[in-house]
């Protein structure tokens, strides 16, 4: 089979599209004929031996997985062969074969196409969970994401206003980015550079401040959103694309019942799968339903990754980047 390799640790150069041999199916496992995946900022970061938990080249990158079940393990019984399956692999999705364990592979609704299915499970199941289950939303509270125009950004807008969310804030890169976090369903956006956000912020909310803050920047960015989160808000930091460290002030907790609170999909997924079940449930529900959708913004065959890995740092991508696979 062909697959995507990470030779060493760099640029996208490092890529290479190879022969490689089919994977093993272990006894609770499944095998799955690839038809898309998508690319996602923490394979970038794996392909620069940045990312927590990465492997040592060489390995094949990419989280999660849309295609058809090819084979089953033995001890496998929910899951049958023929199924439309999104997935979770433990060893790399760029290629035209994976493997992922009987409890993160989960059927897709007949009305869900390949594409969509493709490009939702890492970013509608993190935004799920940040929003529900981490950041435990209300309906009415004020909301503001970070990277409002990327995959989870434009992804949890809609998920945030589903739960309730009385007003969803955006904030973006460039003002080029603008109308992408809009269609996704932010009532207001601003274009962070050369602005002070948090005052921003704070003008729109007429002083009072935001509920939920979603963080995936880090550094300066985190910092200064403890300058418009509200009392009893909580600050959700699920990602450091900005490669800082951001420090926070304990003072700025305790008397007003703010809350800093951290989130990673990829360890969830690792240490309590169980968890993501119900979060299955409801995002494909509200995807089959037509309530979410997944704003695609590029798609490349699975030899031209290299390409895809170079628009997504580019940061001019604006929703999610698909890879796909003449397999299925």
């Amino acid at each position: 089979m062909k697959s995507i390799v990470v030779s060493d640790f760099g640029s996208p150069d490092v890529l290479s599209y190879l022969e490689t041999d089919m994977p093993a199916v272990g006894p609770s496992q499944v095998l799955i004929r690839v038809a898309a995946t998508s690319v996602n900022f923490a394979d970038i970061k794996a392909r620069y031996g940045r990312y927590h938990g990465a492997s040592k080249p060489p390995f094949t990158p990419g989280l999660d997985v849309a295609g058809v079940v090819e084979a089953v393990g033995c001890d496998v019984h929910e899951i049958k062969v023929g199924q439309r399956v999104i997935g979770f692999p433990k060893n790399g999705s760029y290629a035209e074969y994976t493997v992922c364990d009987e409890s993160l592979t989960f059927t897709i609704p007949d009305k869900i196409d390949f594409d969509t299915a493709a490009a939702c499970p890492l970013v509608s199941f993190t935004a799920y969970k940040l929003l529900a289950d981490v950041a435990h939303l209300q309906p009415g509270e004020i909301v503001l994401i970070h990277a409002a125009a990327g995959g989870i950004g434009t992804t949890a807008s809609q998920i945030a206003k589903i739960l309730g969310a009385a007003t969803v804030i955006g904030t973006v890169g460039t003002s080029t980015k603008e109308s992408a976090a809009r269609e996704a369903g932010a009532d207001q956006v601003i274009a962070y550079e050369g602005v002070d956000f948090a005052a921003k912020v704070n003008e729109l909310t007429s002083g009072r401040g935001v509920d939920v803050i979603l963080d995936s920047i880090g550094g300066t960015v985190a910092e200064q959103s403890m300058a418009c989160l509200a009392r009893y808000g909580r600050l959700v930091h699920f990602g450091s694309a900005s490669g800082e460290v951001g420090h926070i002030r304990t003072t700025d907790l305790h008397a007003s019942c703010r809350s800093v609170l951290g989130f990673s999909l990829g360890t969830t997924l690792s240490e309590r799968p169980g968890l993501v079940h119900s979060t299955a449930q409801q995002v494909l529900g509200y995807l089959a339903s037509g309530r979410l959708k997944m704003k695609i913004g590029a798609r490349f065959p699975l030899a031209e990754a290299a390409d895809a890995h170079r628009l997504m740092e580019s940061r001019q991508s604006m929703g999610k980047i698909l890879l796909t696979v003449e397999n299925v």
